[in-house]
């Protein structure tokens, strides 16, 4: 006959199947928390520097690293100056970690959680980052004097929500993020480049059509090309040839995007934009002025090339004509 468990045992039974379940929660709120931090898309990804050697630097996934390409991309486009690029990656940092969300505070969508029954336009509207960020532009635009205002009273004066004081704490990335992505630092924005196998938006035609959707319909007139109306690109200026040894089966293109000269800033902020959307359109190679970036090199970003470049923006992106 079996003996009963004594009370002491039976403790000890229970509080080791409570540690356990402790330990399996913690390790599931913990992965939680990365999977929102970084947006789902495992490792940080990427990560911007500071151009003035202080060893400030911060890390993002992938997407986040995208949906601030765009937002910066828009704010250009637009016309807009580096400080309302900045108030906007803060807000945008602050509301959804840079993550295109389709929840929020009661009706709250996207990347700034703006909402549809507050006339911000539809849900449609609000998850495309770029349509989410042109809007916020077009408020913070009609806020007065808000280059000189700090910028969580910029940002609540746009967002009117209930922790104005959140703002504050984003500024600093935010601040590095602007920099590389409006094109004012060189070479401190880097990513992994990991092909993202869930998207199929690859070769020069996408890259071209992404450039459209972010910076507008002048961007590939003001780097040398003509857009029709369907948005496509015609090849003037615009190259869109195989490299080497490339065959309808595989290999690579290489977009080229000639830069004004003078016009450095212009050509890292879409390097750096290249950058930042390597994953989902399955981009190789970036150089430009003399730097190239490549993908799987992380730990190691922009390197010198042996020769410089002419002047233009080259992005060798992954072919998919033939592929099955």
């Amino acid at each position: 006959m079996l003996q009963s468990p004594t009370p002491k045992k039976r403790r000890r039974g229970r509080l080791f199947r409570f540690s356990s379940a402790l330990v399996v929660l913690l390790a599931v709120a913990g992965y939680l928390v990365v999977q929102y931090v970084t947006g789902g898309r495992g490792g940080p990804g990427c990560k911007v520097v500071s151009g003035k050697d202080d060893g400030q630097a911060y890390e993002f996934s992938q997407e986040q690293t995208m949906n601030a390409a765009t937002i910066a991309a828009v704010g250009t486009g637009r016309g807009m100056p580096e400080r309302a690029v900045t108030i906007a990656l803060a807000t945008a940092l602050q509301e959804s970690q840079l993550v295109n969300i389709e929840h929020g505070d009661l009706d709250s969508l996207g990347l700034f959680q703006q909402r549809p029954s507050q006339g911000w336009g539809t849900k449609k509207e609000i998850l495309d980052p770029t349509y989410a960020a042109g809007v916020f532009y077009e408020h913070l635009a009609k806020v007065n004097d808000y280059q000189q205002l700090p910028l969580t009273v910029a940002a609540q004066r746009v967002q009117r929500s209930g922790y104005p004081e959140a703002y504050a704490k984003h500024e600093p990335e935010a601040t590095l993020l602007s920099a590389a992505l409006t094109g004012q630092a060189a070479a401190t924005l880097t990513c992994q480049g990991l092909p993202d196998t869930t998207r199929a938006n690859t070769g020069p035609d996408a890259v071209r059509a992404a450039l459209v959707r972010d910076f507008g319909r002048t961007v590939l007139k003001e780097t040398g090309a003509e857009v029709t109306g369907d948005g496509s690109a015609t090849k003037a200026n615009v190259k869109s040839t195989p490299s080497p040894g490339a065959t309808s089966t595989g290999g690579s293109s290489t977009v080229t995007l000639p830069v004004r000269s003078g016009s450095t800033r212009t050509g890292w902020q879409l390097a750096h934009w290249a950058v930042a959307n390597s994953s989902v359109l399955h981009i190789e190679r970036v150089s430009y002025a003399g730097r190239e970036w490549a993908a799987g090199s992380a730990d190691d970003p922009w390197h010198s090339t042996a020769t410089k470049a002419s002047g233009g923006v080259r992005i060798v992106t992954e072919r998919q004509v033939g592929r099955k």
